[in-house]
């Protein structure tokens, strides 16, 4: 395969909300430039992006697929993502090695939900969009209406550079407005014949491209100044004004086309590459100290592993991007984050599952390999002695959780070390062992996430298990002051135990004044792992226990805590006074005063009224207006409190709080409300009193569970 430069590599990835099309026109992208030499369909399953079982079982993308098109002397590099916002960290990564976001719109219902939601991941990376407004076949189509859309959504920079003449059924036919021609295809797609713009047409399109070239001439002052000379601007310079604008976002570019058809993908191609920015032109990559990295392939070479995809039969497969240098298929390079050294001993460039070997790829080029030991996603590269660390991604935080059992005991630890494996591949899916729940959880972006995290565990992991709700992270507190005394005392022939401890307890707020009815001899204020504080003081006077064995009561106060009384959930924002007790000048010891201390603790603690706190949610759904009414009624039954509706283009946003008890399969009710049109986001907010009912139901079901 030829060698591409800087100046002649474009980079480009396919965005847009479920059923857009994507897939279909990276499918036309490479069967124009005769890469492939028949075009897939999603029916028949043989589509070059959707090439994984479960993406071809299911009908939809899963995973982002790299690809590549040579065009008119430049080499397209072309990135296929999913459309569900589950697969976030797919999109998010494939976007930041992009040089330019392809935002495919389905005309028949212009700017949707997931329109938002993605355009919002785009903005993060400040990337050049061009809108590609797709299926103007379908009988439903409104090319018109979609591009008002876009304009009401994102602003006046929505560049229009094309229009149907017959939109719907009949369609085949597009006028250009920079080139001023009409390009008319086949009925069977493809290579279209180019045709004067009818007279019918023709003073549409005449104002139409006056528009566009004022929009090309605004974007720079001597393109301005030969605009003001000419009246107008020729093609070459329509380019750069565009160019410039597409750079500082001043320009989307919206363009006409029908995937299913094969029609008006290979226009968008070639304006890619005469128009859209390459690496050389992008904004530069910047280390993690914040210096700018340059596109330059005479520097040391630096990579950035932006996917890692863990084939069963084939190994670990890295897909990287090449910051600079050149890389070759025997380089040597040093992880930056690990220190390891990886020697490559293989290059590629793909197109889905199939892998063209190379021997050298450049500076701005995305490629990949097989069988890096030590390196994953989000980790860099580089050469010895040029030692830098490329920004990584942030990605989101997880939104669902579920707690994962395995059927067999057997596979325990398996399915610990291969969740393992799938989050390194995906770093967007979460793996803990919760030593407070005592249940393996696994966090993810949504309901559809964690199916695809199961459907791997069965069908390329052979491991079975139920993935079931979490329990709740409850806290316990004490609503007012109450104290208590334990005597522990044990005879057993010889050393015997014995501690008495007498103790008070009271909620603690920041700020509360100290005991007066003590004296205090000692104070500590314990900052606890879980939230919250304990306050503990010794007010021990005459000696009555020895200061030795205070620690002691504190430990068994300590271990109390963190298993409290009413539900088995940790405690928190309480100050204890240790005032009176006894000791025996042989029995007591460290054991017998923490056994006395726990069990005062927990008498006190439940003679003073205690109260369960529940985990509550910030909440935020987006989704189209018309569906607010039934999603508003929906969030009350799950003990909601609505914070306000924002407006968010033709979408809403509805900000509530609400308990995380309630959230368990939200995602799939949501959908369900919405026809999967809502996306919604939850981020813990705090800790709030439960009532009465609910507080009696989750210490039964304690009592349930230790009874079993």
């Amino acid at each position: 395969m030829k060698v591409y430069d800087e100046k002649h590599i474009k980079n480009i990835v396919l965005l847009g909300a479920p059923k857009t099309g994507k897939t279909l026109l990276a499918e036309d992208m490479l069967f124009e430039a005769g890469i492939i030499h028949r075009r897939g369909t999603i029916e028949g399953k043989n589509t070059i992006s959707d090439y994984h079982e479960i993406e071809r079982e299911r009908g939809n993308s899963v995973f982002a697929t790299c690809m590549h098109t040579e065009w008119r002397d430049y080499k397209i590099n072309i990135i296929d993502t999913p459309g569900f916002d589950d697969f976030v960290g797919e999109m998010i990564s494939s976007i930041r090695v992009a040089d330019t976001c392809v935002m495919v719109v389905n005309a028949q219902h212009g700017v949707e939900v997931g329109t938002e939601l993605i355009w919002n991941y785009a903005s993060q990376f400040n990337k050049p969009v061009i809108f590609a407004i797709n299926q103007v076949d379908h009988p439903k189509s409104d090319f018109d209406k979609t591009l008002e859309s876009l304009q009401q959504r994102f602003g006046s920079a929505v560049t229009q550079m094309q229009y149907p003449i017959n939109q719907g059924e009949a369609f085949n036919s597009i006028v250009d407005l920079l080139t001023m021609v009409v390009y008319k295809f086949p009925a069977e797609g493809g290579k279209p014949e180019k045709l004067q713009i009818p007279s019918s047409e023709k003073e549409r399109a005449e104002r139409l491209h006056n528009l566009l070239v004022e929009k090309a001439a605004e974007n720079d002052e001597k393109l301005m100044e030969k605009y003001f000379e000419k009246g107008t601007l020729d093609e070459d310079e329509m380019r750069l004004g565009l160019k410039l604008g597409m750079i500082h976002h001043d320009v989307f570019p919206v363009f006409v086309m029908s995937a299913k058809k094969n029609m008006g993908s290979g226009r968008m191609m070639g304006f890619i590459d005469n128009v859209a920015p390459s690496p050389l032109e992008a904004k530069p990559e910047m280390t993690d100290e914040g210096k700018e990295i340059e596109c330059d392939p005479k520097k040391p070479a630096v990579l950035f592993i932006f996917k890692t995809h863990l084939e069963p039969n084939l190994g670990k497969l890295s897909f990287f991007k090449v910051i600079s240098g050149e890389m070759t298929a025997t380089s040597e390079l040093i992880n930056s984050q690990t220190g390891a050294v990886e020697r490559f001993h293989q290059l590629f460039t793909m197109d889905g599952k199939t892998r063209n070997p190379v021997e050298k790829l450049t500076a701005g080029d995305i490629g990949a390999t097989l069988k890096l030991k030590d390196t994953y996603t989000n980790q860099t590269l580089h050469a010895k002695g040029f030692d830098v660390t490329v920004q990584p991604i942030v990605f989101p935080e997880p939104r669902i959780r579920t707690a994962v059992i395995a059927l067999s005991k057997q596979d325990d630890e398996k399915i610990g070390e291969v969740l393992h494996k799938i989050h390194l591949e995906d770093p967007t899916l979460l793996v803990e062992y919760s030593t407070e729940l005592k249940q393996l959880i696994v966090s993810g972006q949504g309901e559809l996430h964690l199916q695809v995290c199961k459907w791997f565990l069965e069908n390329v992991y052979g491991l079975h298990a139920d993935f079931i709700a979490p329990r709740i992270s409850y806290r316990e507190t004490i609503r007012k002051p109450s104290g208590a005394m334990y005597r522990h005392k044990k005879q057993s022939g010889g050393a015997g135990q014995f501690g008495e401890v007498h103790l008070k307890v009271e909620p603690y707020y920041p700020g509360m004044p100290e005991p007066e009815e003590f004296t205090i001899r000692g104070k500590e204020v314990i900052e606890l792992p879980w939230g919250g504080h304990l306050v503990f003081y010794n007010c021990i006077t005459g000696g009555v226990i020895d200061s030795r064995f205070i620690p002691s009561i504190l430990k068994g106060v300590m271990e109390k805590m963190e298993v409290g009384p009413i539900s088995g959930s940790r405690v928190r924002d309480v100050r204890v006074m240790v005032y009176d007790g006894k000791m025996h000048p042989v029995d007591s010891n460290d054991i017998s005063f923490k056994i006395a201390g726990m069990l005062a603790f927990k008498e006190a603690f439940l003679k003073a009224e205690p109260q369960l706190l529940e985990p509550i949610c910030d909440l935020e759904v987006t989704l189209p207006a018309e569906m607010m009414g039934e999603v508003l009624a929906d969030l009350q039954t799950r003990r909601s409190l609505i914070m306000g509706v924002d407006p968010l283009g033709s979408s809403e946003i509805i900000k509530a709080k609400t308990p995380l008890a309630e959230l368990n399969r939200y995602s799939t009710s949501l959908r369900s409300l919405s026809q999967g049109k809502a996306r919604f986001i939850q981020r813990f907010a705090e800790f709030a009193p439960v009532s009465m009912d609910i507080q009696m139901r989750v210490a039964k079901a304690l009592q349930v569970v230790e009874a079993e």
